[in-house]
């Protein structure tokens, strides 16, 4: 889709936590036009455009929905939470980027997040219990610590809903007991050292990964190693830091045999 500058209303704005804020977008259904996966920018004045994955598949209402990252003191961040609020209107360019669902496929999806990387891979999860409720989706979200599972009672309720959905919270410090639920499984540590231990050959999945350059490729160097496909790698990182090659030939992964 060619990239559209639009004006649009902000509906709704709610704390999900003292750092991550959920903002709700209204405008004509056929403008706001997106695929699963991409992101928009937002105008803070005529020199800057802040962007933000779209956390919501393309509804027919015209309405679409921002996870924002609050960061105390950044200057952009302070703006926006001036320039965000309910019933103001708000420029956008809609939509970006090439990391989409791929629908024509079957395979088995892995989606790997940081943070509010989530974003993404909700709009994408959402998609596909929508149009493809069959196919498989591993769902792996890390933060660093527990509160940073902004919206942790949604995928708790795909996991529990969906034989198809499996959602693996990934946290650097440890969690309570009794965060596991039906469909949930906790892990601790960093989200690649994690991946290469719990995963074995996923050369059959096509695989999003959302987050910051340096997680992205740690993750993409670990994913080699265990048959990862070039071709059914996506994420936004490839397109805004790109490396090369983007996937290696050799992984970095070195373990022991398992017993």
């Amino acid at each position: 889709m060619t990239p559209r500058i639009l004006t649009c209303r902000v509906t709704a704005m709610e704390d999900l936590t003292p750092d991550v804020f959920r903002v709700m977008l209204e405008g004509r259904a056929e403008a706001m036009a997106h695929a699963p996966g991409q992101y928009l920018e937002l105008k803070l004045d005529e020199d800057t455009w802040v962007p933000f994955s779209i956390a919501s598949p393309q509804r027919d209402d015209g309405t679409l929905e921002l996870h924002i990252q609050h960061w105390p003191g950044h200057d952009n961040s302070i703006r926006l939470r001036e320039l965000i609020r309910p019933g103001r209107s708000v420029t956008l360019k809609i939509p970006g980027g090439d990391c989409v669902l791929d629908e024509s496929s079957q395979r088995p999806l892995l989606l790997i997040a940081a943070g509010t990387g989530f974003a993404q891979m909700k709009a994408i999860t959402e998609a596909v219990l929508r149009r493809q409720p069959e196919r498989d989706v591993k769902l792996w979200w890390a933060v660093r610590e527990r509160r940073d599972f902004y919206l942790e009672s949604l995928p708790r309720e795909w996991a529990s809903e969906f034989a198809n959905v499996r959602f693996h919270a990934v946290c650097e410090t440890p969690l309570e007991a009794g965060f596991e639920g039906p469909g949930t499984i906790v892990h601790q540590g960093r989200i690649d050292a994690v991946l290469g231990d719990q995963l074995d050959d996923i050369s059959q999945y096509d695989v999003y990964l959302s987050g910051s350059p340096p997680m992205v490729y740690a993750c993409v160097d670990v994913l080699a190693s265990l048959g990862l496909e070039p071709s059914r790698a996506f994420s936004d990182v490839f397109a805004y830091a790109p490396r090369d090659p983007l996937v290696p030939t050799a992984g970095s992964l070195i373990r022991g045999k398992r017993s």
